[in-house]
């Protein structure tokens, strides 16, 4: 990892190197859904381009709220139905959203624990009815796509005493390791990191669900040069690494 690093501060040097004599403060909004990758990539630019990222993470819908009632940034990283109402409504800089990623969503466990059979649709399902209980984000997007898959499944009934709805994407995959719940659904990129968690898998392929993420430059972004060299600092080539390792593929 630290040679995927090293590549990527090497590629951006030259082309980040004429913009740090002005250094900016970059405000990035951005769901947690890319936490991982911005924990390793954001130091390799800020060294390079000598601009500072102040990162705020959360839950995608609560922050398009946050956005909605005024919150102010210079990117957000969200999904692009949120970017693309952003820009109807004049707060994101037209036709600056740019995808970044793309995750999948994985089915987390306590590490050790007997690994369920989640290999087709029929074998999720039963598994799904046997578990004492699970756990996915209330809000979140990898959250959205689980309530819609129980009720493919028409086991929505079954499962609603026994989900776990958090409000706190980081909560989700805790609670399969403190043994509270026997399943947690969140994106393969938030299961990885976690301590005490392993990846039972992703979900089977005729029920699998990737969360896009999105950038959008802030049209009260008082430095849309830095923010948009941001942006291209992620979506470069040499990002790609970074990316494959935390879970995630290029979008």
């Amino acid at each position: 990892m630290k040679h995927v690093v090293k590549s990527t501060v090497i590629g951006f040097a030259a082309m980040l190197a004429a913009g740090a004599a002005s250094a900016a403060e970059i405000k990035v909004i951005t769901s947690v859904g890319v936490k991982a990758i911005l924990e390793e990539l954001a130091p390799a630019f800020e060294r390079t381009s000598g601009h500072k990222l102040n990162i705020t993470y959360g839950v995608a819908v609560p922050l398009k709220r946050q956005i909605d009632a005024g919150e102010t940034f210079d990117v957000a990283i969200l999904v692009p139905a949120m970017i693309d109402d952003l820009m109807k409504q004049g707060k994101v800089v037209a036709a600056s959203n740019v995808n970044v990623a793309k995750s999948g969503i994985g089915v987390a466990i306590k590490q050790g624990a007997p690994k369920p059979d989640i290999s087709s649709a029929d074998a999720f399902k039963k598994t799904l009815l046997a578990a004492r209980s699970i756990a996915y984000v209330k809000e979140g997007q990898s959250g959205a796509a689980m309530a819609r898959i129980v009720e493919r499944l028409g086991i929505a009934a079954q499962m609603a005493p026994r989900t776990i709805l958090e409000t706190r994407a980081e909560s989700v995959v805790l609670d399969a390791v403190e043994g509270k719940a026997d399943l947690a659904f969140n994106l393969i990129s938030e299961i990885l990191p976690v301590a005490g968690a392993e990846l039972a898998g992703p979900l089977p392929a005729e029920l699998q669900s990737y969360v896009v993420f999105t950038c959008g430059i802030g049209m009260t972004s008082k430095d849309q040069v830095a923010a948009k060299a941001f942006v291209d600092f992620l979506k470069a080539p040499a990002a790609v690494p970074v990316l494959k390792a935390k879970g995630m593929e290029p979008a």
